[in-house]
């Protein structure tokens, strides 16, 4: 039989409706695909009949009118906006809670208005009490408590009458029918009762709530109070019952609580007590004596009974509160719909006041409201859209109170009922997660979860064990919805695609359209969804829908293959590369080979292609080529900037290179020895098309070059070709690391013999390399050549030039050239280009100034005009270190050119100084003794400018006459002459037939200090063999630099002055440099004189024997 709140049928939402007729559309569509589906889960209505409408608006009128109590600091207050809330249309819609017209509500008012009124109860509990009075003897009292409501107190303000009745006890006031009592506790000071009382009264507005506390006293004898003693007081007690009647309990205290206050001016009228109320009172005392006589906690709660509504007389309560608490949220959730929001799960202060009040009214306790707020909201979830996490705290509270002996039979099933209602629904959200939480709405994901969580939440609950036990485990029955929602969506998905026009290619669009969207669902289970089941249910979503789903697809995928491999056009070839892709990437997604249970149906997915790999190579290297051509051919060959000096063929080769290597690594051949050759095919092509590429932009320099005359222009492109072809250069030398060949080399390490692929990729790749350093050599040694003949005419120019122009003016035209030429080239060339032009430029000019320098050796001006030049250039093409590095510039000629123009650019006597440097530098080199030795003592008395020279002896003289003797004497000079010009040189006296002669001959040379320093000053001793009848012989020269000599560079004047032993040494018998270029200058006697002089000196030393130190 159905009740008067049986619930009615409802259509879902326009948008579930919308969602549900689609996809049935689609069942039907495809009945041999889709795997067989479960009935889709009806969330019952919460919609009522106009009848049971009507009543449960008189029940919600009903509470209003006859609200008692203080309201909720939360709640509305007045009783009229609670009627307005039931009656009123809000602004945003079209119908409120119970949809009533003005004119019914107001009939509807009037008809619960002539009801008759409810029976006003007040619901007391007296729970315990804390510091009460002890008026035993042993300090103790055995308490008990009288309460019950006063009628009649109409005593207005603080009269006497009203203080009496206030001081009164309850025997006075309450008739003894209508006083409650509590049970007696013995022997304590904090008594706990925990009793509930139902006190009616007829008008708030003069009733009292009155309660005394009494101790219970029994008739003892005197020698039991005398056993009772513990202290004075006791004994002060003893004779204070002596005097009063025997039996007779003494007071406690009481409280007294009026339930509407008075009203007065300062304090308008208000209502003392709430609906509900828990709180500690304090005992008043009836006499000023013992005035803290304790606290007393109370609990109140304003209840009807005898409801005249048809609602509260033919159902429970209960279930009245049901209804009405789905009503009423109901229009919470629509309301906020309507203005585009999503409800909070809060009620408004109207509805939670409506709702408490009825609950109040009703003593609904709080499991049963517990209850009922669980069945409303369950049901409420299926059909409208609000936060699951409102269902949590239903789902806590009758957890905690759940007995399940508390229920009747039919709220049992009422209650299971709702647990697998939800269940199936929650599992049917979860099985069609993709579309009901899309990613698209930013609450999807906690939604989602919220939904879990109730799910987990409801599952542990005890009276779900207990009412549902069939149910199997919740992990077991989530992972079973999404196991076939995964599969419900992949045919979705896949008749979704289905392509218009059938055809081979549109349908391999179709299927790859499929598995991008696979592909992106699984990045979406692994970065959200999956992270969200595995928190709450310990389920990994991500690989049961990866396996699920790369099943589906392997079967799709192999059939269409089977289909398209015959005949595998270039539209098809690129079709199926796409796939390919696809399909790699989402094997990349599964789990690891060692994670696997068993063999994935994509496992060797690769070899479905291997048909379609010869047709994707060629083309790839056909786009290519075509890109290459285009871009050379559009190629103006003009600087893309200051910056970047290449044109922008150069640009798109290398992305036209780039994208081959992304083709490779897209590839990405699992098999080693097939991958290994697809790689050699890969660089094959490369570098065939980097020398197709320089035959082209040579090619189009000449088109462009062609009638110009403007030779500057044909410059400026060849420099833009050198670049474009070192950028080409750039590009193919980082395939290695693009075509990632160390990780080929190991792979293929177990297949291929050792160094075949180092003799293959690697001879590829340095054999373009190598055709390309030929192409860009080749560029830059013509760009060279046309600045080569710039450099040698203004080189032969300068040494031309009169001999009034300055060595460093005449160097300024050549400098002037070089730097507008090369500016320009560092302006059109890329580094590497223009340092090789400048190597070769360098190499050329050394040559011609070696050339030059070799036919002026005579003229110290034109070789001072090219030392300056070879210094400026020096610094011209090191370029504060931008150009040429110093190891580039100091080569071998370089400095052979740099000492010969050094030498050139002397003068006479700068030559005569350096030789004797040089001869200083041998003499201090000198060790050995061959040819004897001359033992000396120098020093110099800077106060007298005078240099004292000692001659002590010469010892191991060579024996230069017949007779095996010789007759030596030591020529002393300070040289070089041209320094010291007025010093003639001396002799010492001639030692007949002696090879160790001992002088001990002291010479002195006034001189002053500063010729003496200077580099070359040296003091010539040249021993000779004195002859009577011919020329004296040469036993050797010794050369003493000046600048040793003591006391020359200080003030102090010299003491001991050292022995200095010089060995004797000859001129050098193949001339000497210096000598030879002094000897070509035919026109300067100083010159020749000097050269005849030490010729003559070689001439002698030439005559005798060679020895072995003879230099």
């Amino acid at each position: 039989m159905a009740t008067l709140f049986s619930q009615t049928q409802r259509r879902p939402p326009l948008l579930r409706q919308a969602i549900k007729i689609r996809r049935r559309r689609r069942v039907r569509d495809l009945p041999e695909v889709l795997p067989h589906r479960a009935q889709e889960i009806e969330p019952t209505s919460h919609h009522l009949s106009p009848e049971e409408r009507a009543l449960l608006y008189e029940e919600a009128l009903y509470t209003v009118l006859y609200r008692l109590g203080q309201p909720e600091p939360t709640h509305v207050g007045e009783s009229a906006e609670l009627l307005r809330y039931l009656q009123e249309l809000p602004t945003l819609l079209h119908h409120q809670a119970f949809r009533m017209e003005p004119q019914e509500h107001e009939q509807m008012l009037r008809q619960v208005q002539e009801l008759e009124k409810p029976i006003f109860c007040l619901k007391a509990t007296v729970k315990q009490a804390k510091g009460i009075l002890g008026k035993d003897v042993s300090g103790f009292s055995d308490p008990y408590c009288l309460l019950g409501i006063e009628q009649g107190v109409g005593v207005p303000g603080d009269s006497p009458g009203l203080q009496w009745r206030q001081k009164a006890v309850v025997r006075h006031t309450i008739p003894d029918e209508q006083i409650h009592r509590t049970q007696v506790i013995t022997q304590t000071l904090n008594p706990a009762w925990d009793e509930t009382f139902i006190l009616e009264f007829e008008d708030i507005s003069n009733a009292s709530f009155r309660l005394d506390m009494w101790d219970m006293d029994t008739v003892e004898s005197v020698r039991q109070k005398l056993g009772e003693l513990t202290d004075l007081h006791g004994l002060r007690r003893i004779f204070k019952e002596v005097r009063k009647d025997k039996g007779q309990d003494d007071f406690l205290g009481n409280v007294v609580l009026r339930l509407q206050v008075w009203a007065s001016p300062a304090r308008p009228a208000c209502q003392d007590l709430r609906c509900r109320e828990d709180q500690w009172y304090p005992l008043e005392p009836c006499t000023e004596t013992y005035p803290d006589r304790g606290q007393c906690h109370l609990q109140f709660q304003f209840i009807h009974k005898r409801r005249a509504t048809m609602a509260s007389r033919s159902q429970p309560s209960y279930r009245v509160h049901l209804h009405l608490l789905q009503q009423l949220v109901s229009h919470e959730v629509t309301q906020h719909q309507a203005g585009s929001t999503s409800w909070n799960g809060l009620l408004s202060p109207q509805a939670a006041t409506v709702l408490f009040l009825h609950s109040t009214q009703k003593d609904l306790s709080d499991f049963h409201q517990s209850m009922a707020q669980w069945l409303a909201y369950s049901r409420l979830y299926q059909s409208l859209e609000f936060p699951s996490s409102c269902l949590l705290y239903p789902i806590t509270s009758i957890e905690y109170q759940w007995i399940q002996g508390r229920l009747k039979a039919e709220q049992l099933e009422e209650l299971a009922a709702s647990f697998s209602s939800l269940l199936a629904y929650g599992l049917s959200l979860i099985r069609r997660f993709r579309s009901v939480f899309p990613l698209s709405v930013s609450d999807s994901p906690a939604r989602l979860q919220s939904l879990l969580r109730v799910l987990v939440q409801m599952c542990k609950m005890k009276a779900f064990g207990e009412l549902c036990p069939e149910r199997g485990p919740l992990p077991r029955l989530v992972t079973e919805a999404l196991q076939t929602g995964t599969t419900e969506w992949f045919h979705l998905k896949q008749q979704h695609h289905q392509p218009m026009v059938q055809g081979m290619l549109e349908e391999g669009k179709a299927l790859l359209n499929l598995v991008q969207d696979i592909i992106g669902d699984l990045h979406q289970c692994q970065r959200t969804w999956s992270k969200i089941f595995h928190n709450v249910l310990k389920i990994d979503l991500f690989s049961m829908a990866f396996l699920e789903l790369q099943w589906l697809v392997a079967k799709r995928v192999q059939d269409h293959i089977a289909v398209v491999s015959g005949a595998v056009t270039p539209e098809m070839g690129e079709s199926l590369f796409q796939l390919y892709i696809s399909l790699k990437e989402l094997y990349q997604l599964g789990p690891v080979l060692s994670e696997r249970d068993g063999v994935l149906a994509l496992e060797g997915f690769h070899h479905w292609f291997q048909p379609a790999v010869p047709s994707w190579l060629q083309k790839t290297y056909s786009v290519a080529l075509e890109r290459v051509q285009r871009a050379v051919q559009m190629d103006e060959l003009v600087p893309l900037g200051e910056l970047t000096k290449h044109s922008t063929s150069a640009v798109d080769l290398s992305t036209c290179f780039a994208q081959i290597s992304h083709t490779a690594q897209q590839l990405d051949w699992p098999d080693p020895e097939e991958a290994f050759m697809i790689t050699v095919k890969f660089v094959e092509d490369t570098c065939r098309l980097a020398l197709v590429y320089c035959s082209l932009i040579k090619a189009r320099a000449r088109e462009l070059s062609a009638g110009q005359k403007d030779q500057g222009q044909a410059a400026n492109m060849l420099c833009v070709v050198v670049n474009d072809m070192e950028q080409l250069r750039l590009v193919i030398g980082k395939l290695p690391t693009q075509l990632a060949w160390e990780a080929l080399e190991q792979r293929v390490g177990a297949v291929l013999e050792q160094g075949q692929l180092q003799n293959t990729l690697h001879a590829q790749l340095q054999g373009a390399l190598a055709g390309l350093g030929h192409e860009i050599r080749t560029g830059v040694r013509t760009l060279a050549e046309q600045l080569e003949v710039g450099i040698a005419k203004h080189i032969q120019k300068l040494v031309g030039l009169k001999e009034s122009v300055l060595p460093e003016d005449a160097v300024l035209p050549l400098m002037k050239f070089l730097e507008v030429e090369l500016c320009y080239m560092n302006t059109n060339l890329v580094q590497e280009n223009f340092n090789s032009l400048l190597t070769l430029l360098w190499t050329h000019t050394l040559t011609v100034l070696a050339e030059v320098a070799a036919s002026q050796r005579s003229c110290p001006l034109a070789s001072s005009r090219l030392k300056i030049a070879l210094q400026n250039l020096e610094v011209c093409f090191y370029a504060e270190g931008c150009g040429l590095p110093p190891e580039a510039l100091h080569t071998a000629t370089f400095q052979a050119l740099q000492r010969d123009l050094e030498l050139q650019a002397a003068s006479s006597r700068e030559l005569i100084q350096k030789y004797f440097c040089s001869r200083i530098q041998q003499q201090a080199e000198t060790t050995y003794e061959e040819l004897g030795a001359v033992t000396v003592k120098a020093s110099y008395r800077a106060s007298e400018q005078k240099l004292r020279v000692e001659l002590l002896s010469a010892s191991s003289l060579l024996p230069l006459d017949s007779n095996g003797s010789s007759d030596p004497f030591v020529q002393l000079t300070l040289e070089p002459r041209h320094e010291f010009p007025e010093l003639a040189p001396r002799e010492s006296q001639k030692h007949k037939k002696e090879l160790h002669p001992l002088f001990d001959e002291t010479f002195e040379f006034l001189v002053p200090a500063e010729p003496c320093q200077k580099d070359g000053a040296c003091l010539l001793l040249t021993v000779l063999d004195h002859d009577t009848l011919g020329a004296d012989d040469l036993e050797g020269e010794a050369f003493l630099p000046l600048c040793s000599v003591p006391g020359l560079t200080g003030t102090v004047e010299p003491g001991d002055v050292p022995q200095t032993r010089l060995p004797l040494t000859y001129p050098a018998p193949n001339g000497d440099p210096i000598l030879q270029l002094l000897e070509s200058r035919k026109g300067d006697r100083e010159a020749q004189v000097f050269v005849r002089l030490r010729r003559q000196r070689a001439k002698q030393a030439s005559q005798h024997a060679p020895w072995p130190g003879r230099q």
